[in-house]
């Protein structure tokens, strides 16, 4: 039975340290840079988008808690998957997350690679790639005590970086630094706040759940709590706070410059500070760029070795995987994340640009199809009372909302069809799996999961 007591080496968190290291895993360049696609598609009406987003995300997060509470599993919402459906939806969970998550971080890096280049532009992007992967490894070697002061720094500065962002655009508005080049008004009509329609606000519901992608990272990481009850609270403070932050940025940054002239090109934080002529704008977002994508590719990193290792000892990959060096370092599972990294990063140097960018929106999404993998094992697994039925549904719809509503718009619709591929892929190697496991019982679906107490 796997509870917080195998995970000695680890220091356990209170609430409010797992919050911070959720938020260390969750804002980066994908809100960043993301809401700018995402304001382009839907006009003022993104705010919906990040709204319902949140509320989305919330429902997953709390499912998955819940679960965590009743029994916590290291292997987190994979393992959940499995009690749930059977070995097949672990193996296939497992993959699809590694896979999504190698994809984005080749995707990171680069991005890091090109925000470092703005101050150094002769050094080749490969360079400064190598570098911030070698950086991530270390901190992973050097052990949790890192990874969690790191992490949690790296939050806290990146919550800043907002929170100034916002002060500053409030004083733009109030005029402290003169007059901006428009005057932007208030939406008000259906045609203001939604000027492409229904069908532009739903391709930007992807990027809304971008911005808040990594509460898997603090299912996994919420086994270490000193109190497992407290693992609800610290997820609806930190998605409390970043729908706050999100929607209030957000929304000032719309009230600065008109929406129409955010380019999919910038970040919408400094298309509003330029206009109205704020110095050193540009050096200041490039570094918190590099602070927000570091930080959620040393969370990524560490997710996917932890989904490696138990996917090792369920036998889910080669038993090597699952070694540990002193009975802390997963060396071999570390050794093939890297290796994992240097390919990610040749093909987003190799592969022209708008192609690897449909292969990493296409990433993003495999992501929400854990998250309907842990609505799934959350129903199966637990009694839920009407108000988590309800949730429950409703959590299905938002996500769902968000997966298909990339079919609406030329930006996201590829990405939709190679996401599909991918994961048609690690249906067929499962299903050729499926002859090499001896049918055993951890092969079905249970119909009354004995790990689980059933909630009342």
């Amino acid at each position: 039975m796997k509870t917080k007591a195998a995970e000695q080496t680890e220091k356990p968190l209170r609430w409010w340290e797992l919050s911070l290291l959720g938020v260390a895993g969750t804002i980066g360049t994908g809100f960043f840079l993301g809401s700018s696609i995402a304001i382009d598609m839907a006009g003022p009406s993104v705010l919906l988008a990040f709204a319902f987003a949140a509320i989305g995300t919330y429902f997953v997060f709390e499912a998955l808690a819940k679960m965590t509470i009743n029994h916590p599993e290291k292997g987190s919402f994979r393992s959940y998957a499995k009690t749930a459906y059977g070995r097949w939806a672990g193996f296939s969970s497992g993959w699809v997350y590694w896979l999504s998550e190698m994809l984005i971080m080749g995707s990171q890096m680069t991005a890091l690679s090109i925000f470092t280049r703005f101050w150094f532009p002769n050094v080749p992007l490969w360079v400064f790639a190598c570098v911030y992967a070698a950086l991530g490894i270390l901190v992973i070697l050097v052990g949790t005590k890192s990874f969690d002061r790191v992490e949690n720094l790296l939050a806290v500065l990146k919550i800043a970086a907002i929170v100034m962002f916002i002060i500053l655009a409030i004083l733009a508005l109030f005029g402290l630094f003169g007059q901006a080049d428009e005057t932007i008004l208030v939406p008000r009509t259906y045609d203001s706040i939604l000027p492409n329609g229904v069908k532009g606000l739903l391709p930007a519901f992807i990027y809304g759940f971008y911005g808040f992608a990594g509460i898997e990272i603090m299912g996994l990481l919420a086994i270490r709590l000193k109190d497992m009850n407290d693992a609800p609270k610290s997820g609806k403070v930190m998605l409390t706070v970043l729908a706050i932050i999100y929607i209030t940025s957000v929304g000032l940054a719309l009230l600065m410059v008109s929406w129409n002239n955010i380019t999919t090109e910038q970040s919408p934080f400094v298309t509003a500070l330029n206009a109205f002529n704020i110095p050193y704008v540009n050096h200041f977002f490039n570094a918190v760029f590099i602070i927000a994508g570091f930080s959620t590719m040393v969370a990524s990193l560490f997710a996917v070795i932890r989904i490696l290792v138990t996917l090792a000892e369920d036998k889910d990959a080669p038993r090597l995987f699952a070694k540990r060096v002193g009975n802390k370092i997963a060396l071999p599972a570390i050794g093939l994340t890297t290796a994992g990294m240097v390919v990610s990063i040749v093909l987003a140097i190799i592969i022209p640009g708008r192609l690897y960018e449909y292969v990493t929106t296409a990433a993003g999404i495999m992501l929400l199809y854990n998250w309907l993998f842990i609505l799934g094992s959350y129903g199966r697994l637990l009694e839920l009372t009407t108000m988590d039925k309800v949730k429950r549904f409703t959590g299905f719809i938002l996500v769902l909302l968000g997966v298909g509503g990339t079919l609406f718009h030329q930006t996201s619709r590829p990405g939709f069809y190679i996401s599909l591929l991918f994961v048609v892929i690690v249906a067929i190697v499962t299903l050729i799996m499926r002859h090499f496991w001896k049918k055993a019982t951890d092969d079905q679906p249970p119909d009354n999961p004995s790990l689980f107490t059933k909630l009342k």
